[in-house]
């Protein structure tokens, strides 16, 4: 049996978002996206981060500052705290959401209104407003 999903969903990280950072699966909403983002973040999967990054964003991104944070950063738990959006039938989503991380040491809280959009079908991440 597979160990517990990052992304606390309560689901086994085989039957979660495993497929999804191996390629094996499109996340179906935003909120999925997010979650499996987060799994990324916590199993340092820079590749996937970029993949799943917005073609406007994704020239934006600094692959080894992505790598450095992903390296130093402990991603604790995650909390959906609410969606406008972002199902199977739309093109656009918002997920909001705050993380207990560990960066360097110190416990932080991240709060996140996280922007999706649709792109050739596939879930994209666009950018986020934080606290």
């Amino acid at each position: 049996m597979s160990r517990l999903c990052p992304c606390e969903s309560k689901r086994t990280y085989d039957r979660c978002c495993e497929p999804y950072l191996l390629g094996r699966a499109l996340p179906e909403t935003a909120e999925k996206l997010m979650r499996s983002r987060f799994s990324a973040y916590a199993m340092a999967r820079a590749d996937y981060l970029v993949a799943t990054t917005s073609q406007a964003e994704r020239a934006k991104v600094d692959r080894e500052e992505l790598e450095r944070y992903c390296r130093a950063v402990k991603c604790i738990s995650l909390r959906i705290l609410g969606t406008e959006l972002g199902g199977k039938d739309d093109d656009t989503g918002v997920v909001v959401f705050h993380a207990k991380l560990l960066i360097n040491g110190k416990r932080m809280l991240h709060r996140e209104r996280s922007r999706f959009v649709r792109e050739d079908g596939k879930w994209a991440y666009v950018d986020g407003e934080t606290n």
